[in-house]
């Protein structure tokens, strides 16, 4: 059993945290919100008030937190993981941030006697729950095998890239296709209802074949009943389509789909929905038609 810090209880990292807890680990647990890890401090985990207490208790530490900002602030702010942890610890943040902070997180770990692996996610707020997520790494070979155990209670599909920074490289190319995948089902249940059809009926009948996706058989459905409760927040998916298109601009290379994905996600944050769900795109087509 591991002795494991887990920093960031949100949508996402409250379930993942779970699975830790209910297969036996000691758990102790950070975030900037208490009252969010207050189920998993009922189950038997332990607070800290700082993310460098908890990582100072574990020989693992999990981060999975909003923006590039946060995570810096996490491992290298004054009460950070980085100067707090005992050497040998493993660091794995599940964040989906900048591909260069990933490596400058690794980087500043090895100069401590640690090891960071980066390790974003994909699965959505069901995924983590059913510890199916699908787990994209970089770093080190023998850390990834070392924690593999770990990944392997919260997630279906665990799959390392390379190096530092690989895992985050690979999550931008999930979010890239997500971005064009989100706007096709919107775009295909908008034309049925004009057209005339129910779109309930149309998501039925394509829903299964060639054209569906996870995108359109779980968050169509929510969209079509006016659920835009977020299992992932519109926020944090721009914050991704930034970072595609900042590193897409790095390597030279032109993304028009997730340009304009972008353009109409920062529409739907402009029209008060940032803290919506990302099936929100669904209602910004409703509005503009």
């Amino acid at each position: 059993m591991a002795t494991i810090a887990f920093i960031g209880t949100g949508v996402m990292g409250r379930s993942m945290a779970g699975h830790l807890l209910a297969a036996g680990h000691t758990l102790h647990v950070h975030n900037r919100t208490p009252a969010k890890a207050q189920p998993l401090l009922d189950a038997g985990a332990r607070w800290h008030a700082t993310p460098g207490a908890a990582a100072a208790a574990a020989d693992f530490v999990f981060t999975i937190v909003g923006f590039p900002q946060d995570v810096e602030a996490t491992y290298f702010g004054p009460a950070g993981v980085i100067a707090a942890a005992k050497p040998g610890t493993v660091l794995v943040d599940m964040t989906t941030s900048s591909p260069g902070l990933a490596r400058r997180i690794a980087g500043a770990a090895a100069a401590q006697g640690l090891v960071a692996l980066d390790a974003p996610v994909t699965g959505g707020d069901v995924g983590a729950r059913e510890a199916r997520l699908s787990i994209m790494v970089g770093g080190d070979e023998a850390a990834f095998e070392k924690t593999r155990p770990l990944f392997e209670k919260m997630g279906k599909i665990v799959i390392r890239h390379g190096g530092p920074g690989a895992g985050q490289l690979c999550k931008l190319a999930n979010q890239i296709s997500i971005a064009s995948v989100m706007m096709s089902w919107c775009e295909a249940l908008t034309f049925a209802r004009r057209a005339g059809l129910d779109p309930a009926r149309v998501l039925e009948s394509i829903g299964s074949g060639a054209a569906g996706s996870v995108a359109m058989s779980v968050l169509a459905p929510r969209a079509l009943k006016g659920d835009f409760a977020p299992g992932f927040y519109v926020k944090h998916f721009l914050k991704d389509l930034r970072l595609a298109l900042d590193t897409a601009a790095e390597l030279k290379l032109d993304l028009p789909g997730t340009r304009q994905a972008q353009q109409l996600y920062d529409e739907v944050a402009r029209r008060g929905g940032n803290d919506d769900g990302t099936q929100a795109l669904f209602r910004l087509y409703a509005e503009r038609g």
